[in-house]
């Protein structure tokens, strides 16, 4: 190691080292790639949030309980990617793996914060479907944009107090046997395992925030929609059933491309040991695939935003032709 990544600064007991160092992908030859693979996401993953963010904010026939939820799914994906993404080129692209301890920790609170928020949001779409299915004509009562608002401000406020909260307490461990963190990003568990003093309660926040964050909400969406698919069973007609269920398409692709890969990575971890490259690979693709796929499957699930895009394709070759001719 050299000697920045040698040198710590003690406070009250507690040493803190002025960098870590990342790891990142080791032994595998062409790994760089890889990296281009991953920042290759990133570019349509921020194109196409991007569009979605600006056409749900300008056209005021999108400002619907339903497209809030869209949005705020939107924002969370676009500042998980930038949280992520760039700066995985920076360190291993341009082969500057070093970081900061004030900026491993910014690092850290970025990418859980959208990350965590991901998950919320589809909660609250299920949330959004299981009251547009079983309860239709109270929707417009219970589920409107002033709740919707509430929720969403709720949520991301206690979302970023207690992300907040579990990377504060990163500063009460003192690190004195290395700084290499065995990941591609400041990831909390691999960094508080470096501690060599009690980090007790650090394991207790990363298994509470699991459960706030991964198991309580696949539970609450598994459970919405059995009573979704319960009120369906009520419908006399195969066609009416079908046409309620179609308008939970897109969300149930949502909630197959955020839980499943995480799902799998778990599985296949808890049956056979995963290696630090393999386990790097499975959840950066995790985090990357999701908030790629995400705008596709709002394009392509949704006939308004659909439409609007193809509005304004065509009005932009109409241009081009008046001018060409």
């Amino acid at each position: 190691m050299s000697s920045v990544s040698e040198s710590f600064s003690e406070n009250n007991s507690i040493v803190h080292p002025e960098y870590f160092f990342i790891t990142g992908l080791s032994g595998i030859p062409y790994s760089t790639y890889y990296y281009i693979f991953l920042f290759f996401l990133y570019i349509i993953a921020v194109i196409g949030n991007s569009v979605v963010l600006f056409i749900i904010a300008v056209d005021q026939n999108l400002h619907s309980p339903k497209y809030f939820g869209m949005f705020y799914l939107a924002l969370a994906d676009f500042g998980e990617t930038n949280a992520l993404i760039p700066n995985i080129m920076k360190i291993f692209v341009f082969d500057s793996q070093y970081i900061s301890f004030n900026a491993c920790l910014a690092n850290m609170f970025f990418v859980h914060f959208f990350s965590t928020m991901q998950s919320v949001t589809l909660v609250v779409l299920a949330y959004d479907r299981f009251i547009a299915i079983c309860f239709p004509l109270r929707y417009h009562a219970i589920v409107n944009n002033t709740v919707m608002s509430l929720v969403f401000l709720v949520l991301w406020t206690f979302n970023g107090c207690l992300v907040a909260l579990v990377v504060s307490l990163i500063k009460r461990l003192s690190f004195c046997k290395t700084n290499m963190i065995p990941s591609y990003y400041c990831d909390h568990g691999p960094v508080f395992r470096l501690a060599c003093n009690d980090v007790s309660i650090n394991v207790f926040m990363a298994k509470l925030c699991t459960a706030l964050y991964f198991v309580a909400p696949f539970l609450i969406i598994v459970l919405s929609y059995l009573g979704i698919f319960l009120s369906l069973s009520k419908i006399t007609t195969w066609e009416g059933r079908f046409k309620a269920l179609k308008t939970c398409v897109y969300h149930l692709l949502l909630v197959g491309s955020f839980f499943l890969p995480i799902i799998c990575i778990y599985m296949v971890a808890f049956v056979i040991y995963l290696t630090p490259n393999a386990r790097i690979i499975s959840t950066s693709l995790a985090y990357s695939v999701p908030p790629m796929l995400n705008p596709i499957i709002y394009v392509l699930n949704t006939a308004e935003i659909k439409e609007l895009i193809r509005k304004y394709l065509k009005k932009r070759s109409t241009q081009i032709e008046s001018v060409s001719n």
